[in-house]
């Protein structure tokens, strides 16, 4: 369990970005899809500089706990 102040600045972020998606009904959605899109960049960048490392694609396929890899063609072939 996470410590409570911990817990508590969560929730005051959600009430917050709760509160400008409210106010702003025309502009949250660019914000949002701005900020995911960058994380899927940032993991896909990862994933990249893992793969160069010796045993790299192995290193991938056990973190994500991928079994059969000829699945998840698009990971390994970056």
């Amino acid at each position: 369990m996470e410590p409570e102040s911990n817990q508590s600045q969560r929730m005051e972020a959600v009430e917050k970005w709760a509160l400008f998606v409210k106010n702003n009904p025309d502009n949250w959605k660019k914000i949002h899809t701005e900020f995911i899109n960058a994380q899927f960049e940032k993991a896909y960048k990862a994933i990249d500089k893992i793969l160069k490392e010796k045993g790299g694609p192995e290193k991938i396929a056990k973190i994500y706990g991928i079994k059969n890899r000829a699945g998840y063609p698009s990971i390994f072939k970056r």
